[in-house]
């Protein structure tokens, strides 16, 4: 059941919100920070609003997505070889971000997709079959450290 201060993820703003809290959280995770920021070198002024696009084509049907996903994870692969606890935290930390405000049809959709996303990924890139686990480690979010507004 919907508590009142979930709701689903139905606009613009909504999948914005989701993206970056998301990614708030890959830059402060000890496991995933060194493969974004160190290895990857990802420029979060550029990709952030990528997938922003992106969640929004996928969720909303919004056009104005233009990217590669599986090329982009083959090249980062190349450089540092990415592993089922790779794919367990990014898929935990998603599933906690989404389930922390939103509920609803494209709530669930959100997390189905990137369970699909990463099995596919896992299978035709990393190299290994991935599937999430029955019941995912989440980590604990700091409140302290994470209140800052998402915009």
């Amino acid at each position: 059941m919907q508590s009142p201060t979930e709701h689903d993820l139905v606009t613009g703003a909504d999948i914005h919100d989701l993206v970056v809290a998301f990614y708030r959280e890959i830059m402060l995770d000890e496991l995933l920070e060194p493969i974004f920021g160190d290895i990857a070198e990802v420029d979060w002024v550029e990709h952030i609003p990528r997938l922003i696009d992106y969640w929004r084509w996928i969720l909303l049907g919004t056009p104005g997505y233009s990217g590669t996903v599986t090329k982009t994870h083959r090249h980062l692969h190349g450089l540092h070889a990415l592993e089922g606890e790779h794919c367990d935290r990014w898929f935990a930390l998603w599933v906690l971000c989404v389930d922390q405000r939103w509920a609803g049809r494209n709530a669930e959709r959100a997390k189905h997709h990137a369970e699909m996303v990463m099995t596919g990924l896992a299978r035709r890139v990393f190299g290994f079959a991935w599937a999430p686990p029955s019941s995912p480690p989440l980590p604990q979010l700091d409140a302290t450290t994470r209140d800052a507004p998402l915009r």
